[in-house]
């Protein structure tokens, strides 16, 4: 597929936000990206017409009853079966933050033996409220996630952390279900200090107190991936919080790795 004729569709609801970052960074990279409210898309049932479904950040819906649940089941209701079929036909979902929550609530992450019909982890209540700072996240998957085939295995990337409730929980026991994702190759994104280690669950690294510093996940087949930060948030080097240390900022910041790669993927699956 050439780049020019991928679309992206970017769908949105009262309460998220990040959508015109999302849409600059895929515009950016020479694709077709449409922002539609999500009322729109259950309407007009246009969702097959598209290569990528992205769910931005935010707090839709005020975040009532769990972050990310009443969008989540009004999706359900909506277009489930859709939804379904989009993803069963191997094309790429992301959820950014707000969009992790759904895709949790929805039960298509971490969907250990595909989808569930109920939520099987949880993104829990921040362990010291909500967090809204620059963190690092590194690339941990060992390629399930074929859409970042294009980042390094071990690279590292900065960007913010905007939430309240993004503490990644796994039923008990949870090194139970933990082993469960290492062997199914489902953790991609996990929180690490500036030298590269991991946060081994310490605040100022691990925002949330997410379990193992786990920040972002995929399904078992690779095309759903969601995760806590915000890679839209860095895509340009004069959004990087050190950029005057070196008098000029870059043209990209370290989230462009991150798009570019799921864009390349695109275009030689399809």
């Amino acid at each position: 597929m050439k780049r020019e004729e991928i679309r992206v569709l970017l769908m949105r609801a009262p309460g998220t936000n990040c959508d015109l970052e999302t849409v600059r960074a895929f515009r950016d990279l020479g694709v077709l990206v449409d922002l539609v409210h999500s009322q729109r898309v259950f309407k007009e049932k246009g969702l097959l017409d598209y290569d990528v479904l992205v769910l931005p950040g935010g707090f839709s819906y005020g975040d009532y009853v769990r972050s990310g649940a009443v969008w989540a089941k009004e999706m359900e209701y909506r277009m489930g079966r859709e939804l379904l079929e989009f993803v069963e036909t191997g094309r790429p979902v992301i959820g950014i933050c707000n969009g992790f929550q759904v895709l949790v609530e929805t039960g298509f992450l971490p969907g250990f033996d595909g989808r569930s019909e109920t939520p099987e982890a949880a993104l829990a209540n921040s362990s010291h409220g909500y967090q809204n700072r620059w963190i690092r996240m590194k690339n941990v998957g060992g390629g399930t996630c074929a859409m970042l085939r294009d980042v390094p295995h071990d690279h590292v990337i900065a960007c913010p952390v905007a939430h309240g409730e993004g503490r990644f929980v796994l039923p008990d026991p949870q090194e139970k279900y933990l082993q469960r994702l290492y062997d199914n190759d489902q953790i991609v994104w996990r929180y690490v200090k500036g030298d590269g280690s991991f946060a081994d669950g310490e605040w100022w690294d691990n925002p949330n107190g997410a379990f193992h510093d786990i920040a972002g996940i995929c399904n078992l087949e690779g095309n759903v991936l969601g995760l806590m930060p915000h890679p839209e948030r860095a895509y340009f080097g004069y959004l990087m919080p050190e950029w005057t240390k070196h008098g000029r900022p870059e043209k990209y910041g370290d989230g462009r790795i991150f798009f570019e790669s799921i864009v390349k993927y695109v275009e030689a699956r399809f």
